[in-house]
């Protein structure tokens, strides 16, 4: 049921309170699927950046210098208080980006609080201390302490879950973070503050400042930040990483994909069809991980493309708030307009489509595209080659296994992709040759204990796994003179 009381966030959150923007401006959120107000937000301006990075820098010192027991015990506080709001939370996104319910509930519901308790408990144990024996007869005490201040920039698509893969390592390793959710979904950002306040966390340690590109280069540049997060385009990233290595500033960037699903000569088909939903075409096709390049074999392809097309037909297109919805709405208008210039550039080319192509004449609102599968596509077409973040799909032929890796590689990104074959052990073998950060064989799924992230313009470092914690620790060597009584292998002098 929806409710038409709007939706009313007019304040920013710094140092623990909310407070009245500084020099921000009122903004509308849109709901995708009926294209009405459903509320109202405060974008903030550089003045208000300002003022969060003044917090978060106040409230540093004393969130690392609390005892790692102390501090996931907090955070497992925090992630009651998220767990305590997720499923508002998930219908919130769902009416802001179109996400459809069942798996809004998963993602923006309760991967939140599942990411901070996950790196509560990895703190949550006593570290020995790591002092190394040199190699001159001395000795190094190796510490890891909190990078400081964090700019973590994130998205519409799956704006809760890319917080959260931010805050929750940043938290733990004792940094604060100045957050700038995405204008369309501002709204639900606020759980993070709600949340914050409920959890006793101390004033600073989580800051929102909602706000538009140039809000966000702000921030990016700021002097009082020490490490950027971001998660968007990869044209964005490539601006962001030309700041911070102009700053020589620590960034993550997981960025664009363009990934590929190798579908072997003996690929048991219906296992494939059946994880379609989630793997190739996962909240209406605007996630960056999407297998949306099939790559089938010759010998095969007119059997996967006529099995692929009954498929994607086959799925429930509706409004997100409906539990039997499997492909929602897109975020904005402008958006839609995108996905379906490349769809009229992939018509051009000469692939063809074998269902969809427009807008579902079922629907007299709501920005809706139908899933669209193209056949006959050759890996040079544009359809091919740039990411479309729609429910859009490309059935490209391979004659062997060497050509289809190729055919996989041929991409400007290096996100994600998955091989799908009855023998697992060939799947191994075959995303072992893959040119991507994270490849599934019969399967995809990001897992909190799992590094994730790209290659190529998908984007440098890591998020999730303790590797996400350590990209917010900084590491310091120590160095000290040999125990007492013990002869010194000092050569040539000890000058280094």
């Amino acid at each position: 049921m929806r409710t038409s009381e709007l939706v009313e966030a007019a304040e920013v959150f710094v140092g623990g309170r909310f407070v009245p923007a500084i020099d921000g401006t009122r903004a509308d959120v849109i709901e995708a699927a009926t294209e009405q107000v459903m509320g109202r937000v405060v974008l903030g301006g550089p003045a208000d950046i300002d003022a969060a990075v003044t917090a978060a820098r106040a409230g540093t010192r004393a969130w690392s210098a609390v005892p790692p027991a102390t501090r996931a015990a907090l955070l497992d506080r925090y992630a009651a208080a998220l767990d305590a709001r997720a499923e508002e939370t998930a219908r919130d996104v769902s009416r802001q980006n179109g996400m459809p319910i069942t798996w809004s509930r998963v993602v923006n519901g309760h991967l939140p609080g599942t990411l901070v308790r996950y790196y509560a408990d990895l703190i949550r144990g006593e570290v020995p201390v790591d002092v190394r024996p040199g190699l001159r007869g001395v000795r190094t005490r190796v510490e890891h302490r909190a990078v400081g201040v964090v700019a973590a920039i994130t998205p519409w698509n799956y704006p809760q879950a890319l917080a959260a893969m931010k805050i929750a390592p940043a938290l733990a390793a004792g940094c604060t973070v100045v957050l700038k959710p995405s204008p369309e979904t501002s709204l639900d950002a606020y759980t993070f503050a709600q949340a914050a306040l409920d959890a006793g966390l101390p004033p600073g340690v989580v800051n929102i400042v909602p706000g538009g590109r140039e809000v966000g280069s702000h921030l990016v540049a700021h002097p009082g930040v020490d490490k950027v997060a971001f998660t968007g385009s990869s044209a964005a990233g490539k601006q962001i990483g030309e700041t911070c290595g102009r700053l020589l500033r620590p960034v993550t960037l997981e960025l664009g994909g363009k990934s590929a699903a190798i579908l072997t000569e003996d690929v048991d088909l219906p296992t494939y069809l059946k994880k379609i939903l989630r793997v190739s075409l996962p909240n209406t096709g605007q996630t960056c991980h999407s297998s949306t390049r099939i790559l089938a074999p010759r010998s095969r392809y007119r059997e996967i493309v006529d099995a692929v097309t009954d498929t994607v037909r086959s799925f429930r297109v509706g409004d997100p708030l409906d539990e039997r919805t499997q492909i929602g709405p897109v975020v904005t208008a402008a958006h839609r307009a995108r996905i379906l210039n490349y769809i009229e550039a992939g018509r051009a080319s000469g692939a063809r489509i074998t269902t969809g192509g427009s807008t579902p004449t079922t629907k007299d609102r709501g920005w809706y595209v139908e899933p669209t599968v193209f056949a006959d596509v050759d890996n040079s077409m544009t359809v091919a080659r740039e990411e479309i973040f729609g429910p859009v799909l490309c059935i490209i032929p391979y004659a062997d296994e060497d050509e289809a890796v190729a055919i996989a590689n041929d991409s400007e990104y290096g996100l994600a992709g998955t091989i799908w074959t009855p023998d697992e052990e060939r799947g191994i073998a075959l995303a072992q040759r893959i040119e991507s950060g994270t490849v599934g064989v019969n399967h995809y799924g990001l897992d909190p204990a799992a590094p994730f992230g790209g290659m190529k313009s998908s984007g440098i470092g890591r998020e999730l796994g303790p590797e996400g914690l350590n990209a917010y620790l900084v590491t310091q060597s120590i160095y000290l003179p040999a125990p007492r009584g013990a002869r010194s292998n000092t050569v040539g002098g000890d000058r280094t």
